[in-house]
C-alpha cells in the first residue's frame, strides 16, 4: 500500500508546484489577519495545528509545500510536516481556504549552527523612497523571502543588486510595496533569510496605509511593539475609597498579608492625576479583580500566619468584581479614563484554579483535577512532575482544563471580561500549568467574536525558551515574560563572578527563539520575586531565603550603588526587543524581600535624592524608547561583550541606537566597529559620553556602573 505521504504528493501536485505569491494589486482574506508567526521545526517530523497560525479559520481546504512532505491527520486542520533529505533552513508552507492561500514560513531549527555569531548572515533595512524599501543582505549564499502580511511578494517585485566580483555576497534588495497595502491602516513587511548553516535576523517594517513608518507620531496604543507596561497590585497601590476597605483583622493573619485598602478608585484617581502619563506608561497591568474569599486561608509557621486574598489570585466568583476593589461603574470609568489618555489596561486573569468554596465547584466537583497522584502522593506543588494537574495549595483546586465540558464554559468566563468591559488584553497566570487546548479555545473565541479589537495576551511561564515559545502562536498567546534574560541580568550584577557574557548569551538565545521582533515582557521585577534593588545593594544576600528575610527584618536597599545597578537593569529592558515592564515602585527603587515583602504600599512622594534620580532616569529611558523607531522596530546586533561591558546596537531603516552597559567600578572608553555602513558625525548623545566617529568606528565612554546611549540623527 502506498504511504499517505506518496498519496498526498500525487493528489496535491498542483499545489506543490505553486508558492503563494502576492500580486501587487491583490489581497487575500489571510492578509486581513495578523502576520502568522513562523512554524519552527525542531526534529525530522513536526505536528502542526493550523489554527495556531490562523485561529479565524475553522477548516482548511488543504496544506502544501514544495520543501516538506505533508501528511494530514485526518484532515488539513492538523498536519505532520516531514523534512526531506535536502530540506533547507528556510522553507514555505501554503495554506488554502475557499480559493485563497497564505504563505507560512517554516524554519528548520534542527539544522542551524550558531557557534560563530560573527559569521552569521545579517539583513539590514536601509531606507525607503516612494513605494520602494531598500535592504542589504550581508553574507554568502543567503536565501531570503519577503512577505507582506501573509503573502509572499512576487520576485518580479524585488530588484536585486549583487556584488558581481563576488557573487552571492552582500546584495541589496529594492522591494516594491504592494499597492493594496495603501488600503490598510496598519500592515507589515517581513523578511527572513538563511544560509546553509544559520538564520539571519528577521526584519519587520510596519506600514501606515502602505507607507513605511518613519515617525513614532503615527503610532497609537494599538501598536503593541511601542508599548511600555506598568504592573501594579491593586490592594497595595492607592486607597481611593476607604469605605470599601475590609480588613480581616484577625490574630491569625499578620498585617503584612491582610488587606491594605487599595482599590480601583485609587488607580482611577492616580490615572486622573497624570501619574501614569507623566511617567510615560502606555499600558497598565492590574492584578486580578475577581471576588476573593472574606476569610483567611493557607498557613505558614515561621512566622505563624494565615493569609487574606488581598492579591486576588483565589477567585470565588470569576465574573464578579471583588467589592473591596470597587464595582462595575468605577471599573468602566477607569477604562474610559485610560483610553482617553491613550493608555491600555490589561487584566491579570486566573484560569488555573478557583477557591475551594466557589459555588461553581460546589455544583461541579468533577471540574477539578485529583488532589492525589496516581502513586498515592498528595498532588500539591509538583510544578514539573504533574504540572497540568498539580494544586498550588489545598484551598485552590486546579481546574481540569483538558476536558471540554470544563474549558468551554471557563473560556467563556474569560471572554466575559472582554465583552462586558473594554479591557485591552490579559496577563495570564500559570500558563504552563494549563493544557494548550484552553489557550487555543480562548484565543479562537477572541479572534472570532471580537475581530475588531486589538487584544494582547501575555503569559507567565518559567522554563526553557523552547517551552515558553511553545505557547506563543497566533492562535494561543502573543508573548510571555522573558524570565531567563531577567535572571541572567540580575545575577550578572549581584554575583561577584557574574558576567555580561551570560546576559549576551541568554539574550541571543531569546532572539533566536522568539525573533528580533517579539512582544515578550522584559521586567524590572514582579510580585513573585525579591526586589532587585535590595539584592543589588546587598540588603539581601544571594543565597538566603528571601521570603523569610522579608518577614524577619526590615529589608532596605543596602549600599547606594544599588541605584546605579537598577539604572543598568532599566537601561537593558528599554533598549532590547520586547515590551519593557515596570513593577510598581521599581521606577524609584522600592526595597523588599520576596512575597509578601515585595508588595509594600506604593509611594508617590517624599523620595530621597537617589530615588528621585532613578525615577528621572526611568522617565528619560521611557521617553527615549517611545520616540525611537530603532528601539521599537529595530533589529539587535551585538558589538562587544566582556565580563563587565556589553555593547549592542538596534538598526531600523538606516537609523541606529547604540547602547553600552558598564557594570565595572571604573570608567570605560570603547572603540566599537559598526559592521554595516559608515557613520557620519551626526550623533545625538542621550546618556553617557560620545567621543568621536571615524569611518565605521565610534568611540564612546561609559562611566562606572552606568551606561551610554547614542543614536544617529
Amino acid at each position: 500500500m502506498k504511504s499517505l505521504a506518496n498519496h498526498l504528493t500525487v493528489l496535491s501536485i498542483g499545489f506543490l508546484l505553486i508558492v503563494s505569491c502576492i500580486n501587487v494589486d491583490l489581497v487575500t482574506k489571510f492578509d486581513s489577519f495578523d502576520p502568522a508567526k513562523p512554524i519552527k521545526l525542531h526534529s525530522d517530523t513536526s505536528v502542526v495545528i493550523m489554527q495556531d497560525y490562523f485561529p479565524q479559520i475553522d477548516k482548511f481546504d488543504s496544506v502544501s509545500s514544495s520543501d516538506l512532505l505533508i501528511e494530514p491527520y485526518p484532515d488539513f486542520d492538523t498536519v505532520r510536516l516531514i523534512l526531506k533529505g535536502k530540506t533547507k533552513l528556510l522553507n514555505t508552507v501554503s495554506a488554502y481556504y475557499m480559493g485563497e492561500s497564505a504563505t507560512l514560513v517554516a524554519l528548520d531549527y534542527s539544522k542551524q549552527n550558531n557557534s560563530n555569531e560573527q559569521a552569521q548572515p545579517k539583513i539590514i533595512s536601509i531606507s525607503n523612497e516612494n513605494d520602494l524599501i531598500k535592504v542589504k543582505i550581508l553574507g554568502k549564499n543567503v536565501e531570503y523571502m519577503v512577505l507582506w502580511q501573509n503573502s509572499l511578494i512576487d520576485p518580479f517585485n524585488i530588484e536585486t543588486n549583487g556584488n558581481k566580483k563576488n557573487p552571492g555576497k552582500d546584495i541589496t534588495l529594492e522591494i516594491k510595496i504592494p499597492s493594496y497595502a495603501k488600503k490598510m491602516k496598519r500592515s507589515y513587511l517581513r523578511i527572513y533569510g538563511a544560509d546553509n548553516q544559520c538564520f539571519t535576523n528577521d526584519v519587520l517594517i510596519p506600514l501606515e496605509n502602505g507607507v513605511p513608518i518613519t515617525e513614532t507620531s503615527v503610532l497609537t496604543r494599538k501598536d503593541m511593539y511601542s508599548q511600555v507596561l506598568y504592573s501594579l497590585l491593586i490592594d497595595r497601590f492607592y486607597d481611593g475609597n476607604p469605605v470599601n476597605t475590609k480588613k480581616i483583622n484577625s490574630p491569625d493573619v499578620l498585617p503584612k498579608v491582610d488587606y491594605y485598602g487599595g482599590d480601583l478608585e485609587g488607580v482611577l484617581e492616580k490615572m486622573k492625576s497624570g501619574f501614569f502619563s507623566d511617567l510615560g506608561i502606555t499600558t497598565i497591568w492590574i492584578s486580578p479583580i475577581m471576588q476573593n474569599p472574606y476569610d483567611a486561608w493557607g498557613q505558614i509557621y515561621n512566622p505563624k500566619t494565615k493569609f487574606s486574598g488581598y492579591h486576588g489570585y483565589w477567585p470565588v466568583y470569576i465574573t464578579k468584581i471583588d467589592d473591596r476593589f470597587g464595582d462595575e461603574q468605577v471599573l468602566r470609568s477607569l477604562l474610559t479614563e485610560a483610553h482617553n489618555r491613550g493608555i491600555n489596561v490589561i487584566l491579570d486573569y486566573v484560569a488555573h484554579h478557583m477557591h475551594i468554596n466557589s459555588p461553581t465547584l460546589k455544583v461541579h466537583p468533577d471540574w477539578v483535577t485529583p488532589n492525589v497522584t496516581p502513586d498515592g502522593r498528595p498532588n500539591y506543588q509538583l510544578w514539573d512532575e504533574f504540572r497540568l494537574t498539580t494544586w498550588f495549595d489545598k484551598h485552590i483546586p486546579s481546574l481540569d482544563m483538558g476536558k471540554k465540558y470544563v474549558y468551554e464554559p471557563l473560556t467563556d468566563s474569560a471572554l466575559f471580561w472582554l465583552k462586558n468591559y473594554d479591557f485591552d488584553g490579559f496577563r495570564h497566570d500559570a500558563t504552563k500549568h494549563i493544557p494548550e487546548v484552553y489557550w487555543r479555545t480562548l484565543t479562537s473565541k477572541i479572534r472570532k467574536e471580537l475581530p475588531d479589537k486589538n487584544i494582547y495576551q501575555i503569559g507567565e511561564t518559567y522554563g526553557s525558551p523552547e517551552l515558553i515559545d511553545s505557547y506563543i502562536k497566533n492562535g494561543m498567546l502573543d508573548a510571555q515574560f522573558d524570565f531567563n534574560v531577567y535572571d541572567a541580568m540580575i545575577w550578572s550584577m549581584i554575583d561577584k563572578n557574574g558576567s555580561f557574557v551570560n546576559v549576551h548569551n541568554r539574550l541571543m538565545e531569546s532572539l533566536r527563539t522568539y525573533g528580533n521582533h517579539n512582544l515578550m515582557g522584559n521586567i524590572t521585577g514582579n510580585h513573585d520575586r525579591p526586589r532587585f534593588i535590595s539584592l543589588a545593594g546587598g540588603a539581601l544576600k544571594p543565597d538566603e531565603d528571601y521570603k523569610l528575610a522579608g518577614w524577619k527584618r526590615d529589608v532596605g536597599v543596602g549600599d547606594s550603588i544599588a541605584y546605579d545597578k537598577a539604572s543598568l537593569l532599566q537601561a537593558l529592558i528599554f533598549t532590547i526587543p520586547g515590551i519593557p515592564c515596570i513593577y510598581y515602585g521599581d521606577e524609584y527603587g522600592e526595597p523588599g524581600g520576596n512575597d509578601p515583602d515585595n508588595r509594600r504600599w506604593m509611594r508617590f512622594a517624599d523620595y530621597n535624592n537617589r530615588e528621585e534620580k532613578l525615577r528621572e532616569t526611568v522617565k528619560s529611558l521611557i521617553s527615549l524608547r517611545k520616540s525611537s523607531l530603532p528601539l521599537i522596530y529595530g533589529d539587535l546586533f551585538p558589538l562587544s561583550v566582556s565580563k563587565d561591558v556589553f555593547a549592542y546596537m538596534r538598526v531600523y531603516m538606516g537609523q541606529y541606537v547604540l547602547v553600552a552597559l558598564n557594570k565595572s567600578d571604573t570608567n570605560v572608553t570603547m572603540e566599537l566597529e559598526f559592521p554595516f555602513f559608515p557613520l557620519n558625525n551626526a550623533v545625538e548623545t542621550r546618556f553617557g559620553k560620545f567621543v568621536s566617529t571615524d569611518g565605521n568606528k565610534i568611540v564612546i565612554e561609559a562611566k562606572a556602573n552606568s551606561f551610554t546611549i547614542v543614536n544617529s540623527i
